[in-house]
């Protein structure tokens, strides 16, 4: 059973869930002279901070702490107490729980104990100097999705330091994402997660499964038994990133814990941390998890506290929210201007829905249209799904014959803004949609076009593929590629494999031998993206003004972005979008010439040739760009 919302407990003569602490010493603050601590728990009878000699030791000292303000107990131990284990030891009246703080910076293995940590002790060498690399829009960016261990776990990756952080500081790690020219790499979770025992090498899982939001996840470093080890090698990474030119963004879950009992929120203020509906039961509008109750004023300062956090002692350059519908509008709102404050061009980014039945109020729930105005964008799954169809079954999409996508696929052309009365979708301007056909979650691109079209030659399924992509790297707003698409990733037809292990989940690095012309077309694309800010259009009032639709047969999508669109240096660029099986006449507005840069399975910014018009033949299920 979760609070009866109606019988809270007063507290020093505030609500409980009125209390706010606002100051910015939670947890465990160190000096070489004291260190301090802070817990919030308002409920509790009495507070002890509980020292121990090392992260085994059966007995440790029991420091009491003093209640103070709103709610929070606090005490100082002089000395140098760096890679000292902690735990707070919290009296409620009919029970007594030991657990780590909830704010600790350093843990034991699995999250066992909280340790004071010298922060500046685990900076590499130059970590001073590291810097985040140029970046104006949110518009500008080309994500990368990539689990930590995904990357290099395959015999053929080449890397030393296989499923491990420092697999990307490895010389060569990096050149394929700079070759491919994205420009942020998204990791799925690397908060410290319960679904893995840290020692067990061999044990994979995403890492949905929140256990402590401030220290990295033990199991990707080489050492997870020490409790500085991990804290290193995630700054190694970062700055090895932000040295090739890529900025880091790290996929969040604030939206639920791994369980109730077992986190250290609930065993130290229960009954608080979490969401309950009106019975005073548990929700569980994650579908995997009781929900995290961010309206909340405490629960929504350890959120943003933490992702301040990450940003400050990590150099993160941005977020990505899972099931993002479940944070309160106000949180978001409250993310928002703080991060903003921080860096102005942080990426921040979320699913606009929820995995079930939320305790939420509805009004609060951040799903899609909340995020206008706010510099947040979501991901687009109306395009998504026009482009290929439902994400694990059988249905076709755009590129896979399906008929009568050209209206939602004009939609996701033009941002997802109101760019007319037919195509009007929920952006108020373009950054704040994520244009994505697949990520980790359901079936990759390349197995649902297999399970689509069993029937179709792999050559057909390719252009499908390459099509795919072209939809949205070509359309207005933020796009998104799931690692290894690039390579025509496959997981073998599983569709849920967040625990299935590297044979599955693996990038198998073979495949870029195998299909070096399909991640030419991908670097292609990018590369005509990044170098024509047409395709970049930072406002709605600009898509409106210079992308125009044109007439053509059923099955194909063609549009004209016009008049040097966003200071571009091409006058006039011509998108012609195929999904028929056989080609396509297209007629080309006004006078030629005009120089064809993308046709086929060929994509870049180089002329391939020209055209004089009146009209240009497309190839069956193909992208032709062109431009004046």
């Amino acid at each position: 059973m979760g609070l009866d919302v109606s019988a809270a407990r007063a507290v020093g003569g505030q609500e409980l869930f009125e209390l706010y602490y606002p100051g910015d010493d939670m947890g465990a603050v160190y000096s070489t002279r004291a260190t301090s601590f802070r817990v919030f728990a308002p409920t509790a009878l009495g507070v002890s901070c509980i020292l121990y000699p090392s992260p085994t030791a059966s007995t440790g000292r029991e420091i009491p702490m003093a209640p103070d303000c709103d709610g929070t107990w606090t005490t100082t131990v002089h000395g140098d107490l760096a890679g000292t284990c902690y735990t707070y030891r919290v009296n409620l009246g009919g029970a007594v729980n030991e657990a780590p703080d909830p704010y600790a910076r350093a843990l034991t293995l699995n999250g066992e104990r909280g340790v004071v940590v010298d922060l500046d002790r685990t900076d590499p060498p130059g970590w001073t100097t590291d810097r985040r690399p140029p970046f104006r829009h949110a518009v500008d960016a080309v994500i990368y999705e990539v689990h930590v261990r995904d990357y290099s776990a395959s015999e053929y990756s080449g890397m030393t330091h296989k499923g491990k952080y420092l697999a990307f500081t490895e010389p060569g790690a990096l050149d394929h994402l700079v070759d491919l020219g994205v420009t942020h790499v998204h990791l799925l979770p690397v908060q410290d997660f319960a679904s893995v025992d840290e020692a067990a090498p061999d044990e994979y899982n995403w890492g949905y499964d929140p256990h402590h939001f401030y220290v990295p996840e033990g199991s990707y470093s080489t050492n997870p038994a020490d409790p500085t080890c991990r804290i290193t090698e995630v700054k190694q990474m970062v700055q090895a990133f932000h040295a090739r030119g890529i900025r880091v963004v790290m996929d969040v879950v604030y939206n639920h814990t791994y369980t109730v009992d077992g986190s250290p929120l609930h065993q130290i203020v229960p009954n608080y941390y979490h969401r309950t509906n009106a019975a005073g039961q548990f929700t569980n509008g994650s579908g995997c998890g009781t929900e995290l109750a961010t309206e909340r004023p405490m629960v929504r300062k350890l959120i943003l506290d933490s992702l301040k956090y990450w940003m400050d002692e990590y150099h993160v350059d941005g977020f990505r929210f899972d099931l993002m519908a479940l944070l309160d509008y106000h949180t978001v709102r409250e993310i928002s201007a703080e991060l903003r404050s921080l860096d102005p061009t942080v990426l921040l980014y979320g699913e606009p829905w929820a995995g079930g039945v939320s305790g939420l109020c509805p009004s609060q729930l951040f799903t899609k249209g909340r995020q206008r105005g706010l510099g947040i964008a979501l991901f687009n799954d109306g395009l998504r799904n026009a482009v290929k169809g439902d994400t694990d079954g059988p249905g076709l999409g755009f590129v896979s014959g399906a008929p009568h996508r050209e209206g939602a696929i004009r939609r996701g052309i033009a941002g997802s803004v109101a760019y007319d009365t037919c195509s009007c979708d929920f952006a108020a301007e373009p950054g704040e949609t994520i244009n994505y056909v697949s990520c980790h979650d359901n079936l990759t691109l390349w197995d649902k076009l297999a399970k689509s079209c069993p029937q179709d030659s792999e050559e057909d399924r390719i252009r499908m593929d390459l099509l795919a992509q072209a939809v949205i790297l070509l359309s207005q707003g933020i796009p998104f590629i799931h690692g290894g698409e690039e390579l025509l990733r496959t997981k073998h037809g599983n569709h849920n494999s967040y625990n299935a292990g590297d044979l599955v989940n693996q990038i198998d690095w073979s495949r870029k031998k195998t299909y070096p012309h399909v991640f030419a077309y991908y670097r292609g694309l990018i590369a005509l993206r990044r170098a024509h800010p047409a395709f970049r259009m930072t406002q709605a009032s600009q898509i409106v003004n210079h992308l125009r639709f044109h007439h053509s047969p059923a099955n194909t999508v063609s549009f004209v972005l016009d008049g040097h669109p966003n200071g571009d240096p091409w006058r006039n660029i011509m998108v012609i979008l195929n999904a028929n099986r056989h080609p396509v006449e297209i007629g080309l507005p006004g006078t030629g010439p005009w120089r064809v840069v993308v046709e086929g399975m060929k994509a870049g910014t180089r002329t391939r040739r020209m055209v004089l018009g009146p009209t240009v033949s497309v190839a069956p299920i193909s992208a032709m760009v062109l431009h004046q």
